[in-house]
């Protein structure tokens, strides 16, 4: 079978052109100002905006946004209804202007739990938006990584099952073929806010040759200049994707 392209994306040496963001600290940043966390969590959907906004001058491609984790219904009922109702908000508010600046939008994650509302608001999103050729906005809405690669091998194993595909074809260049992010290249940078040092699920197969930034700053406070200085730290490093500088 044909090989797969190598998604490690090493022909961008001076910065990442795929960055993934754990948007981490919404509620904290608001119970610190006496409000509810939903209070937070409208912020940190404001901020989104600007980064996105930002991306094409930075140079970044692709960003791809973690917005709500499997494990995130472990929350109040009161907070996941919240922020169900943000999203399909947001969804509603920003899909126009995202087309006038030229965003792709896809989302990620395991749809059928989510509202059939929130389903359809995603899929027209995702239509609306297909022409666009600017930044590839990803946004991973119930999305969990190990949830992904166990559905990604239930894909596999079922077209082993079939006949459609030997078992001998199958190694590392398969699968991502069967992941949410196929049509994606792999994230070179990977940023977490709000002083957590873990990557909590996200993205554990296309990570594994990215590079990662966890700062202090809380998500509704991070601005495109906070952006600007993780990309260009960014392109100091040396990726050697194992091999040895000369």
């Amino acid at each position: 079978m044909a090989k797969a392209r190598d998604t490690r994306n090493n022909d961008a040496p001076n910065g990442p052109r795929h960055v993934a963001i754990i948007m981490d600290g919404n509620g904290r940043w608001a119970q610190a100002r006496g409000r509810p966390r939903l209070f937070g969590h409208h912020a940190g959907a404001r901020r989104v905006r600007e980064i996105v906004t930002a991306c094409p001058d930075l140079g970044v491609k692709y960003l791809t946004i973690f917005a709500f984790s499997t494990e995130n219904w472990k929350r109040t009922q009161t907070e996941v209804a919240g922020l169900m109702s943000l999203f399909r908000r947001y969804i509603m508010k920003e899909m126009q202007e995202f087309v006038k600046e030229n965003v792709r939008v896809r989302f990620i994650g395991d749809r059928p739990r989510l509202d059939a509302k929130l389903r359809a608001l995603m899929d027209e999103a995702e239509a609306m938006t297909s022409h666009c050729t600017g930044t590839n906005l990803t946004i991973a809405l119930n999305y969990g990584g190990r949830d992904e690669v166990s559905r990604a091998t239930k894909r596999l194993a079922a077209d082993v099952a079939s006949g459609r595909l030997k078992p001998d074809d199958v190694d590392e260049e398969t699968l991502p073929k069967y992941l949410d992010t196929y049509v994606l290249p792999d994230p070179d940078l990977v940023i977490r806010t709000s002083g957590e040092a873990r990557i909590s699920n996200f993205l554990l197969w296309q990570s594994a040759y990215a590079e990662y930034e966890f700062i202090d700053t809380l998500w509704p406070d991070f601005t495109k200049d906070v952006f600007t200085e993780l990309l260009k730290g960014y392109g100091a490093r040396d990726r050697r994707f194992g091999a040895v500088t000369a």
